[in-house]
């Protein structure tokens, strides 16, 4: 809902509800909040939220692990005005757990017989 060209926060249902000005405020401050809480999860608990988000996703788990790494798409979860130690503090968390991911699937897929291959994460 924000728009990345300038950064406004955009919703039509709320607009037409409460006004731009309100909309506007009510999806900054809610974006600003859920950047908080990603911020401040343990290691453990935001490995676990990605890997709900990769089986949610119906991605192979390897391809979207490397494309999160590679592309690094979660950026876009920042908030504009975050401050910059939170800032670096979640990506250095997001990194780490998609490491985490990659060396679970890795070890995942070493013990299991090539004939019974599962996704990883549908454990």
């Amino acid at each position: 809902m924000r728009d990345y060209n300038s950064a406004n926060y955009h919703h039509e249902g709320l607009v037409a509800r409460y006004g731009h000005a309100q909309a506007r405020d009510a999806l900054q401050s809610s974006h600003r909040d859920v950047f908080r809480k990603l911020v401040s999860l343990s290691l453990e608990s935001l490995v676990t939220e990605l890997e709900a988000y990769v089986r949610a996703s119906h991605e192979a788990p390897h391809g979207l692990i490397h494309a999160w790494q590679e592309l690094e798409p979660y950026r876009v979860a920042v908030p504009m005005e975050a401050d910059s130690s939170m800032v670096q503090l979640f990506l250095s968390n997001i990194r780490l757990a998609l490491e985490v991911l990659r060396l679970r699937q890795e070890q995942g897929q070493a013990s299991r017989p090539t004939s019974s291959l599962q996704p990883l994460l549908d454990r």
